[in-house]
Formats: structure tokens, C-alpha cells, sequence
């Protein structure tokens, strides 16, 4: 008798909705990094720009770069707060995929849990089976001995 799990279509949806909710994360796990990286890249700007600035001060600049210095920076500063929102969101948005995933994989071992003990009863009982085919041939040929 071949052995057959009766929650085995709902044990394969699990696991699909696993693959997908892991394929969300690592789609979200890309954009959180590809947002942290652009705003590295952007406070990496704004630092050389300081220096730089920092750097002409010594040796003299007019007061006409400067302003467009800071005008420059400003906006950069702008850039750079928008960024780091952008990557708030990216960071919240990659939490709760990895919250889903989570919530998935405990899902999935649920299941395959039960599969593994409802095969442990299976086995145990062909086993009780076997053993009472056993008792039986036993008895029979015990019957004819005496015949």
C-alpha cells in the first residue's frame, strides 16, 4: 500500500507561497541596498564637497563661489534627506518581507511536521499489518502440523 499525505496540496501551496514571499524579500533586500548605497554615495559627495571647499577657503575664493558652494551643498542636503527617507521605506518594506518569510517558513515546517508523524502512523501501521499477516500464517501452518 503506497503511502499518501492527505494535506499534500495544501503542504505544496505553502511552499510555493514560501518561494514567492522569498523572491519578494530578495527583490526588496536589492532595492533597500541599491537606496543605501545611493545615499553612501551622496554623503560621500557631500563630504568631498566640504573639503574641497574647506580647502579653497585657505587659499582664497570669492565670495561669488561661495554662495554657489553653499547654494550646492544645500541642495545636496535636500538630495540627502530625501534619500535617507527613501531608504527608511526601503528598510521598513524589506522588514515586513522578512516578517511574511518568516511567518511562511513556520507554515511550511507546520505541515511538514504533521507529514512526518502521520508517516511514523503509516509505518506503524503496515508494520501492525505485517504482524498480523504473520500471526495468521503462523497459526495456519501451526493448524496443518497438527493435520
Amino acid at each position: 500500500m503506497a503511502y499518501s499525505y492527505k494535506f499534500q496540496k495544501i503542504l505544496q501551496l505553502r511552499e510555493r507561497e514560501k518561494e514567492e514571499t522569498q523572491t519578494l524579500y530578495n527583490e526588496s533586500l536589492k532595492q533597500f541596498e541599491k537606496a543605501a548605497e545611493k545615499l553612501y554615495a551622496l554623503l560621500k559627495k557631500k563630504e568631498t564637497l566640504i573639503d574641497f571647499q574647506e580647502a579653497k577657503m585657505v587659499s582664497g575664493f570669492s565670495i561669488q563661489e561661495i554662495q554657489h558652494y553653499q547654494l550646492f551643498v544645500s541642495n545636496l542636503e535636500q538630495t540627502i534627506s530625501y534619500q535617507q527617507q527613501v531608504v527608511i521605506n526601503a528598510r521598513n518594506k524589506m522588514q515586513w518581507h522578512e516578517q511574511q518569510l518568516q511567518e511562511k517558513n513556520i507554515e511550511v515546517k507546520k505541515y511538514e511536521k504533521i507529514k512526518e508523524k502521520d508517516f511514523e502512523r503509516f509505518k506503524e501501521s503496515l508494520l501492525e499489518e505485517e504482524n498480523k499477516q504473520m500471526d495468521e500464517i503462523s497459526a495456519i501452518q501451526f493448524m496443518n502440523r497438527g493435520n
